[in-house]
């Protein structure tokens, strides 16, 4: 079997601010920054043979923290579009049961846009021959669409007080599906 390690990024200014991010950016805070380096901590002692981050800069500040070997860009690893409300307050933001009967009126994604991007992105990466211990850093919204597919979400997120910034989802990988084996959520 191989290993994924599936992460968010490091806290942002918006993150602070209470804004909708999805597709827009904003720097990591200092605290964002300890977050990054308490992950690269956890993950020490894992040999991983790829590296890849969202096109957000957040995400690939994120990993240039934890790690100074290449790494690809890719725009599967996006987070969820919200489309106009991008750069808003959250306190716009419908309840979360309903987001997919909202912001796709306004040319958002929904959470199945998501998952499969997600989905796609990740098994194309996991299929590569060698590709046996990968690094993914993303965003909160896409990671748990994600686990959704292979994994009761909402449990495991009530389980660890929610996705916080620089959790790590650990699957294991085999013949096209992913095994949740464990939640890292590092400390500062």
């Amino acid at each position: 079997m191989k290993d994924l390690y599936l992460m968010r990024h490091g806290q942002t200014l918006f993150n602070v601010l209470q804004k909708i991010q999805g597709w827009c950016d904003s720097p990591l805070t200092e605290d964002g920054i300890k977050q990054a380096k308490a992950a690269k901590e956890l993950l020490k002692d894992i040999d991983f043979d790829h590296y890849y981050s969202s096109t957000s800069e957040r995400s690939c500040d994120t990993l240039e923290l934890i790690t100074d070997k290449p790494y690809i860009r890719l725009k599967g690893l996006k987070e969820r579009y919200f489309s106009v409300f991008e750069g808003e307050s959250e306190a716009l933001n419908p309840p979360l049961d309903q987001y997919d009967s909202f912001f796709p009126l306004v040319g958002g994604e929904t959470d199945k846009d998501v998952e499969d991007r997600m989905v796609s992105t990740l098994t194309d990466i996991m299929n590569k021959e060698d590709h046996q211990c990968v690094l993914a850093v993303s965003h909160a919204g896409a990671c748990v669409s994600f686990l959704g597919k292979w994994s009761d979400a909402q449990k495991v997120m009530n389980q660890y007080g929610g996705f916080p910034n620089c959790s790590i989802l650990h699957f294991k990988y085999d013949n096209n599906i992913f095994y949740l084996e464990e939640v890292l959520i590092p400390t500062i």
